[in-house]
């Protein structure tokens, strides 16, 4: 009987999970029920995907450089990755404001509804500290997020993932300076680091095992505690209108690899699936990169010197789908409150939510302190911005865990379409769990 493929488990226990929930939302006891008892699974789950994603970028990354023979290699895989970041980040807010523009999806939002979602959400602690973190963000200097990528201690940074663009850093600067001591001296380190490489993938091989279960605990705990459905349903046209401008950077993503890398865009879909899915369920790009990563290298064929690089940076600056939802809403939230918007405002939009996506955090929520920054940039009233959030925090969730599967999605692009680049495109190179599991049995 021919096993059943990695991606298939993982959509049976998503859609387990969705009904589970739906039913314990039925019963007087099936909330408590579902956080006491089925979502530690999934957040444990999550923590183990986390506590590897820094071991797994160090080595990497250092053994990415450290094997490279011309370091002028890096430069160029340096300088056409943030190039194609940012446009692809600009065609996904493009993308975005085309389609609110055109079908206006904030015209058709009540004063009633407008009303009961600010009485709900207006004064909420989640708006209030996205406000409170965008105000902190916007005071920074022109040029902080380059000193925030600089770590002062090398162990602190690594002990936090939030500090992922420290932590390339760091590893950069070790691979760069390991080819400048010369091979014969780097020997030692270059073997540790290759040895970890390869024992933090096997991680990942374990980690994923227990996927299936993990994602039914994280979808049934999203259903349990999702917020009010009539007001869910009074912003279905906004929200349609997020999901079908990231639908359409799937298909934008799907053409370029057909066309550039000669590759069949449903075998790339297929095969990133596991990764997209997760990205889903966790909503986090941080915490699904283990997995992005093992995907793109073994199971598409890119090398580890470009993958290695282009993924992690990836998940700390590239931000399609998050982007794209950006200037949605930045548009649904002035149509809804009757601020118009200039063309030059709208400009603005596309510029800021692409310095915006730069700095923000690969973590869930990140995206909705990126739209503060936003509207503020377009002299969006003060006063009225926690009304703005609360009128999209009920769906920010489900949307969060729709944009997040672009941004992943994205990052394998990118990293297919620079491997192209430079010639670093092979074979797919799979990798079983149990592969050396005979021997020590």
């Amino acid at each position: 009987m021919k096993k059943l493929a990695l991606h298939w488990k993982i959509l049976i226990g998503m859609v387990l999970g969705l009904l589970f929930g739906f039913a314990m939302t039925g019963i007087s006891w099936g909330t408590e029920f579902v956080v006491d008892w089925i979502q530690p699974l999934g957040t444990i789950f999550v923590k183990l995907l986390k506590l590897i994603a820094i071991p797994l970028i160090l080595a990497s990354l250092i053994k990415g450089i450290s094997d490279l023979k011309d370091i002028s290699k890096f430069r160029d895989i340096g300088l056409r990755t943030i190039m194609i970041y940012v446009v692809t980040t600009v065609i996904a807010i493009t993308i975005g404001l085309l389609l609110v523009n055109a079908i206006q999806p904030g015209d058709g939002v009540s004063e009633e509804t407008i009303t009961k979602i600010t009485e709900t959400y207006a004064n909420d602690g989640g708006v209030q500290s996205k406000i409170a973190e965008a105000g902190r963000q916007k005071e920074s200097g022109p040029l902080q997020f380059l000193e925030d990528m600089v770590p002062d201690n090398a162990f602190m940074a690594l002990s936090n993932n939030k500090l992922m663009l420290q932590v390339i850093f760091f590893a950069i600067f070790m691979g760069i300076s390991m080819l400048l001591i010369g091979e014969k001296s780097a020997k030692p380190l270059k073997r540790f680091f290759d040895s970890l490489n390869e024992v933090v993938l096997k991680m990942v091989d374990l980690i994923m095992l227990t996927a299936p279960v993990a994602v039914f605990a994280l979808l049934a705990s999203v259903v349990v505690s999702s917020s009010d459905p009539d007001l869910l349903l009074a912003l279905l046209k906004y929200a349609g209108v997020v999901v079908l401008g990231l639908l359409l950077m799937i298909v934008f993503y799907t053409i370029v690899v057909s066309v550039y890398t000669k590759k069949n865009p449903f075998w790339f879909l297929k095969e990133i699936s596991p990764a997209q899915l997760l990205a889903f369920s966790t909503s986090s790009s941080a915490a699904t990169l283990p997995v992005t990563m093992e995907r793109v290298e073994e199971h598409i064929g890119v090398d580890k010197e470009v993958s290695s690089f282009v993924l992690p940076v990836g998940a700390t600056i590239n931000m399609d789908g998050t982007s794209l939802y950006q200037g949605v809403a930045a548009v649904f939230i002035s149509q809804a409150l009757g601020f118009d918007l200039t063309l030059g405002a709208q400009l603005t939009i596309v510029l800021t939510a692409l310095l915006a996506s730069i700095g923000s955090a690969a973590v869930p929520g990140a995206g909705m302190v990126m739209l503060v920054i936003v509207l503020e940039s377009i002299g969006f009233p003060s006063d009225k911005l926690a009304i703005g959030l609360a009128l999209i925090f009920a769906v920010d969730r489900p949307l969060d865990m729709c944009r997040t599967v672009v941004n992943v999605t994205g990052d394998a692009t990118v990293s297919m379409i620079v491997a192209k680049s430079v010639g670093k495109l092979g074979n797919p190179k799979v990798k079983d769990w149990d592969e050396h599991y005979e021997e020590v049995k």
